[in-house]
């Protein structure tokens, strides 16, 4: 397979396209085709030896890919052989194959195209980190975001808009500048030929802009923080424009401000529960078309050099992305189409097929809060099951596998099921009670509290009862479900099991 290497740090007309072996699955890995790999800031850095992680000599740039799963290591569930997956690989991706960590790898969403799913993941995840985790920002707030035509610069200007500010966007050219009115900005800034506090203060009547979103460094950001509004926050995303600004502290105290680091590498790592539920808001977003990535540009692997060469020079508006094969194109995206929702007069009886519950779409599922989601079948949890689910949590204590010691020792004469692989059966039993006819995607992702009552001797047989306890709002067009289930233990009269489960569901 192909791969640009960096063998010695430097600039990217040092980076060379060599002939290296296929790569091998390896215990929780994914070796992903590679089709399409976007070249990020962080690429110029990692190259030069100025990141804050330090690959080993030599590797490959590139860590925000898409492509189709060759190959999947031990332990490896969640995809497969064929899947066409996206990942965030931290280097390694602009080859044609790279081998990558599972919890790295995700599945596409439905309908997204190869260059799409590799231009999401980074910008849009720093970006909505930043604004909604960090800056916290509230509708009819001002957002100035300075690099505003760079990949997180444009997302920061999607989501701002989606979520209710006023933005003005700075960049440094007015090409780039159309690009982000056609991404809805309020206000433009040229910081090249315009004074950057004096449109600030234009636009703003005097007041400052409430929150910052700074990309770029350098020169702009002393005159950006001293435009900020009282109890403003300035957040530092980025410096592309070069140099680390030396910023005066006082301007904190004088403002009453907060000056926040964005980093949403660590964030993803030590909250990984927040982000996943960004990830679940994002994919929402996108789903429902109100957010696209703006692709500057196509690359061929051959001129991948090229792509992170444009973008350390400033080139670049949006993203990058540097293609494996020439059946991958230029994405073309519809217009997203506005949903009109009808009050209905009265609630549709609800239908049922078999012992599965039909919701026609959330606002009935909504109806339905508080009500019983009914009963599943029985589950025989069988000794073939108690060993998969010991081989995959590792978890192969004797009282679980070994079934001769187990007749010896085993008060119940027999191995016992883990207790969380009766929880671990939930999503197969939601899938029994009910069904959401307009959703695009569910997921079923943890659980507020669970209390284990009865061991499980394997062999047993459990079912789970349901209750719908509660349904949140989430944006955009979905909502997140908390259902009250009991694990019923065939034969006994206490469960196995309790737990509150929780779900997302998008239109």
């Amino acid at each position: 397979m192909k791969a640009l290497l960096c063998k010695n740090f430097g600039k990217p007309d040092t980076l060379v396209l060599e002939e290296l072996a296929p790569l091998k699955a390896e215990a929780g890995k994914v070796v992903i085709t590679i089709k399409a790999c976007s070249a990020n800031f962080p690429d110029t850095l990692i190259i030069q030896n100025l990141y804050q992680f330090k690959p080993e000599l030599p590797f490959s740039p590139g860590g925000e890919v898409s492509g189709i799963v060759k190959e999947v290591g031990e332990g490896v569930k969640h995809v497969k052989p064929g899947d066409k997956v996206f990942a965030m690989t931290g280097w390694g991706g602009m080859a044609e194959e790279v081998l990558v960590d599972a919890r790295r790898v995700f599945p596409m969403l439905p309908a997204m195209d190869f260059v799409t799913a590799a231009s999401v993941m980074y910008n849009y995840g720093t970006s909505y980190h930043a604004l909604k985790d960090r800056a916290e920002l509230k509708a009819g707030e001002t957002l100035l975001v300075l690099g505003a035509a760079g990949g997180v610069g444009l997302a920061a200007v999607e989501l701002g808009k989606l979520m209710g500010a006023k933005v003005i966007a700075a960049a440094s050219t007015d090409e780039k500048l159309a690009i982000c009115k056609e991404k809805g900005t309020d206000f433009t800034i040229n910081y090249s030929s315009e004074d950057l506090r004096e449109k600030i203060k234009s636009y703003t009547e005097g007041k400052g802009v409430d929150v910052i979103y700074d990309a770029v460094g350098d020169k702009y950001a002393e005159p950006a923080l001293r435009s900020i509004a009282w109890k403003g926050r300035y957040l530092v995303v980025g410096f592309a424009a070069g140099e680390i600004p030396k910023i005066p502290l006082n301007l904190a105290l004088l403002k009453g401000c907060a000056i926040m680091g964005v980093f949403w590498g660590q964030f993803a790592e030590k909250e990984s529960a927040k982000n996943f539920q960004n990830i679940q808001e994002l994919a929402g977003y996108f789903m429902k078309g109100k957010l696209r990535p703006h692709i500057h540009k196509l690359y061929p692997l051959e001129q991948a050099a090229d792509a992170i060469a444009d973008l350390m020079n400033r080139k670049v508006v949006g993203k990058a992305v540097v293609v494996m094969s020439d059946d991958v194109k230029m994405p073309t995206y519809e217009a997203p189409q506005e949903v009109v929702k009808v009050q209905e007069e009265k609630p549709a009886e609800i239908q049922k097929e078999g012992n599965t519950i039909i919701f026609k779409n959330i606002a009935e599922l909504k109806d339905f809060k508080g009500k019983e989601l009914g009963t599943s079948s029985w589950q025989t949890l069988s000794q073939e099951m108690v060993n998969d689910f010991a081989k995959a949590t590792f978890d192969d204590q004797w009282i679980h596998v070994n079934e001769e010691m187990a007749k010896q020792f085993s008060p119940f004469g027999t191995t016992i099921a883990h207790g969380f692989l009766s929880l671990a059966l939930s999503p197969k039993f939601m899938y029994e009670l009910f069904k959401v006819e307009s959703a695009k995607m569910g997921l079923n992702y943890g659980t507020n509290r669970v209390r284990f009552i009865s061991p499980v001797p394997t062999g047993s047989r459990v079912r789970m009862k349901a209750t719908l306890k509660e349904v949140e709002d989430l944006q955009p067009a979905g909502v997140k479900l908390t259902i009250e289930a009991v694990f019923e233990l065939d034969g006994s009269s206490k469960p196995a099991c309790v737990a509150e489960l929780l779900s997302v569901i998008y239109e």
